[in-house]
């Protein structure tokens, strides 16, 4: 089961995105017809896409405003695909028009090219870890918490694809565990996950564990360690937008936007 960052069948679609239709000449102008000192960048995002909240979240700690557009990716919309064929969010819309589509693409193309600082690291060694760990919460605790659960849960019935696998919930509630005694690891031993600054790991890490968070299914009485560490990254700044997500017809547990739990 893949999340709405990945929605079936966009992983080994090749189709080209189908050409947009003729425009009206009685219409107003389209964004990417306004002077870029007009326009906003754009995030089309999910709303408990972790890969989306990811990029929500360096996008906060880079200062930058932005509009959200909520993209139901597996209904893949023409327009959308458009703007990436692959079919998947998050895709970041530049002022200029210019096209960012993937999560990996998006975080390292606004650390290149946005003050102030790197999240990825200032030296080799450094960004070495930054990249281990971010890799480690983009694929090792997607696949075996998120998927688990968030999928199970939430994305099955968006998509109409029936109920919830009863052992893969089971699975993701066993397997978070792990990832909760090695994040009360790490910061035991360290400022932040990768070391002494918040970086592109930490924002990984927490944009996973916000979605899974989000239906209560994070033990934190039993992980005060992992608990501490992301009492701090919820009160950044950039991560309170996140808090303050509300999906229509769920409600988040009360401890989820609380910044003391």
């Amino acid at each position: 089961m893949l999340l709405a960052d990945a929605a079936p069948g966009c992983m080994n679609n090749e189709t080209p995105a189908p050409e947009a239709a003729a425009a009206d000449p009685r219409a107003p102008a389209t964004a990417a017809e306004r002077p870029a000192t007009e326009r906003l960048r754009t995030l089309y995002h999910g709303w408990l896409s972790p890969f989306s909240r990811k990029v929500r979240i360096a996008l906060g700690e880079k200062g930058l405003g932005f509009g959200l557009v909520v993209e139901k990716d597996w209904e893949r919309r023409r327009e959308f695909l458009a703007l990436n064929p692959a079919g998947t969010v998050p895709v970041l819309v530049e002022p200029d028009g210019a096209v960012i589509a993937g999560h990996l693409a998006i975080c390292e193309y606004l650390d290149e090219t946005q003050t102030p600082g790197s999240l990825l690291g200032t030296e080799p060694r450094e960004r070495a870890e930054v990249r281990r760990l971010t890799a480690w919460f983009d694929e090792k605790f997607h696949h075996d918490v998120t998927q688990n659960l968030v999928g199970e849960k939430l994305f099955r019935r968006f998509m109409g694809m029936g109920e919830p696998d009863s052992n893969a919930i089971r699975a993701g509630h066993q397997n978070i565990n792990l990832h909760l005694d090695y994040i009360a690891y790490l910061s035991e031993r360290r400022t932040w996950l990768a070391g002494r600054t918040f970086s592109m790991a930490d924002i990984a890490a927490a944009a996973q564990i916000s979605c899974v968070d989000y239906l209560g299914d994070v033990p934190w009485v039993e992980y005060s360690g992992a608990k501490d560490w992301y009492a701090r990254v919820k009160s950044r700044p950039s991560f309170r937008p996140v808090l303050a997500d509300y999906i229509p017809g769920l409600a988040p547990p009360k401890h989820y936007a609380n910044l003391d739990f």
